[in-house]
């Protein structure tokens, strides 16, 4: 990992050390996925076939998992890991189930009525990684609020091992949350596929699910194009830990290798006043690094991680809010006193007895989250994530004769005659 000290870097540099890996490459990503996604749509099944020989080493005759690979896995599926994932979707309902939307209604005049009604997205899709690690997680975190939402239908693609079968896990946390359509393709072609539509696979309204560089690119594209909506830019994970003095060395390195962990191109970032902390941390990092089964991939993801000395916690804050990182830990005495101090970041995780990996998997929060700054603009998914909001409103006699002259001098001062027109000759009959 890199060692800087913030208050000695100009202001390039400063932008450099807050570069995410995937964004260097952006070009060439982009290139890369637009050929995907032409091929899918143009050539449907055949093109999926084609790009699922070249990237996972099969071409199925059927991307779609059968009735038997469910009941298959089913039985794959250890006892232990099943009530797990069974305990984990039950928080992740608890605590989604708290903030659901509701509907309402209001006179915003006598005779003037406003509602606005919340409606389930039609026909959703979700794509669950599984290329290094396959990820049942995210299955519930994705399927869960989809039923609370009450989606009409929920498509699962998740990529095939290299036997051609889908992750038995991945399929046992799909149909704990009432998702019993999944097929097996992963990368961009599986966003195209469920954007676009195929023979096998049908087109979606809204796709959801983090990936790595290449499916946050397709997502982008698709929304682009205006194929599929999209739940927000989740692409390679990312965690940000602001420490003080007394935060546990071996805990924070704990913490910045679990994100490590997840691929080449995740990204970690320590931020402290402490200079003598990030002495042991990284001293941590070396030595538990070692430990792992993954330490390849975590390896290549520390070449572009940070150790960053910063003056006080107040600019760590500064430093963070303008990163805004999906993940954020708050390695702090007081960590509470200090969420007045964020303004961006996808999830917050408070004091030392907090890991990241406890909202990965099983406190109740989402962990499909922004990545590469988007938590500027945008929050993890929700079940309002899977609803649309329609407004209604209602005007009664009285309520057009009250309120339809403010409308008309708003229409004449932007010059749309037929506006005003349409509520003169309504307040003309009411009179």
């Amino acid at each position: 990992m890199n060692l800087l000290q913030w208050n000695q870097l100009d202001t390039d540099a400063q932008a450099d050390a807050l570069q995410r890996p995937a964004q260097a490459v952006a070009a060439r990503t982009r290139e890369s996925v637009a050929a995907l996604i032409a091929a899918v749509r143009e050539d449907g099944d055949a093109a999926l076939r084609e790009i699922s020989l070249r990237f996972d080493g099969i071409a199925p005759e059927s991307f779609e998992v059968s009735d038997e690979e469910f009941a298959a896995a089913e039985r794959a599926v250890p006892a232990e890991l099943r009530q797990a994932m069974i305990d984990a979707a039950e928080r992740i309902r608890v605590f989604h189930k708290a903030g659901m939307s509701q509907g309402y209604a209001v006179e915003t005049a006598p005779g003037v009525r406003c509602e606005r009604m919340v409606r389930a997205i039609g026909r959703v899709g979700l794509y669950v990684p599984a290329g290094s690690a396959p990820l049942p997680s995210t299955a519930l975190m994705l399927g869960v609020p989809a039923q609370l939402a009450g989606c009409r239908e929920v498509v699962l693609c998740t990529p095939p091992r290299k036997d051609g079968t889908a992750d038995p896990a991945v399929l046992v946390a799909a149909r704990l949350t009432g998702v019993d359509r999944v097929f097996k393709l992963g990368g961009a072609q599986a966003i195209a596929a469920m954007a676009y539509g195929t023979d096998s696979v049908p087109a979606c309204d809204k796709l959801f699910g983090p990936g790595n560089s290449y499916v946050t690119e397709a997502k982008q594209q698709v929304a682009q194009d205006g194929a599929a909506a999209i739940d927000m830019p989740a692409g390679p994970s990312e965690v940000l830990v602001i420490a003080d003095a007394g935060a546990n060395p071996a805990f924070v390195a704990a913490d910045l290798l679990s994100q490590a962990e997840h691929g080449p191109d995740s990204q970690v970032l320590l931020l402290t006043d402490d200079a003598a902390l990030l002495e042991r941390v990284e001293a941590q990092v070396q030595t538990q690094l070692a430990q792992l089964s993954r330490a390849d991939i975590a390896t290549q993801a520390l070449d572009s991680s940070r150790l960053i000395l910063v003056e006080s916690l107040v600019q760590a804050f500064q430093i963070s809010n303008r990163y805004a990182p999906e993940h954020l830990i708050l390695a702090l005495r007081e960590p509470r006193d200090w969420l007045p101090q964020v303004e961006a970041a996808g999830s917050v995780f408070l004091g030392d007895y907090t890991p990241e990996a406890l909202g990965d998997y099983c406190s109740g929060t989402n962990h499909v989250l922004p990545t590469a700054g988007a938590a500027r603009a945008y929050s993890g998914v929700s079940v309002s994530s899977f609803q649309n909001m329609i407004s209604v409103q209602q005007a009664t006699v009285e309520g057009i004769a009250g309120i339809g002259d403010s409308a008309r001098v708003l229409a004449r001062a932007e010059g749309l005659d037929a506006h005003e027109n349409a509520v003169a000759l309504r307040m003309e009959t009411a009179a």
